[in-house]
């Protein structure tokens, strides 16, 4: 079993990812603002305040561990959400990397996904005014910062275009930067199943300092 630290397990994501994590026998250190706010117990889970805008605190956090997975999101109603990514994502990667971690495992996003050749999700006009400064700075991360980023293996996990609360199927489809839709044209994912393949690729990683996508 993995010993791990979960960034943001408070969160839509992360929670699920803690559930899939915990489900699956391992340590589970979680890091979140509001401690309170995960309502789980569980003897393989530690919660711990910290502030993720201090790299000096990521670093005392994750020190020790191989693999820390980032569900890290300021909130979809943060008014300064554009800002808060940019500012605290690098922070994070910086945090990490000097507790010597070896894998960063970050749920990414879905608007650098490319839905026609050259034109990726963000420019295409589908994505609603009121989330656009989520989609678009962590996917200015990931396109400026990780994809330049070489000492630690990195791995940004998108989703489906529409990431749902659903059911735990085991049935879906991966790939690499093209959005992932079914016979009807949809593009959908459950977090559960989002959530299975984070937890498979800490198990078995098969990604190393790249993207890659599920959906159905």
């Amino acid at each position: 079993m993995e010993k791990i630290v979960l960034i943001g397990a408070s969160g839509f994501v992360g929670s699920a990812i803690l559930k899939e994590a915990l489900g699956r026998g391992h340590e589970v250190k979680t890091v979140v603002r509001k401690p309170e706010s995960i309502t789980i117990q569980h003897p393989k889970l530690e919660i711990v305040r910290a502030d993720v805008s201090s790299v000096e605190a990521i670093t005392e956090v994750t020190k020790g561990y191989s693999t820390v997975i980032s569900a890290y999101n300021p909130g979809w109603k943060n008014p300064d959400i554009y800002q808060e990514t940019l500012r605290n994502y690098p922070n994070i990667l910086e945090g990490v990397k000097k507790a010597g971690v070896k894998r960063l495992l970050i749920v990414g996003g879905a608007g650098t996904l490319f839905v026609a050749p050259g034109l990726r999700v963000v420019d295409s006009g589908v994505i609603p005014a009121e989330i656009m400064g989520g989609v678009r700075s962590l996917g200015e991360f990931y396109l400026n910062t990780l994809q330049n980023e070489k000492e630690i293996d990195w791995v940004f996990f998108s989703p489906a275009g529409n990431l749902t609360p659903g059911e735990r199927t085991g049935k879906f489809r991966l790939g690499k930067d093209d959005l992932i839709v079914d016979t009807r044209g949809n593009s959908t994912i459950s977090v559960e199943d989002y959530a299975v393949t984070m937890v498979d690729e800490l198990e078995n990683p098969h990604h190393h300092q790249e993207r890659f996508i599920i959906g159905y």
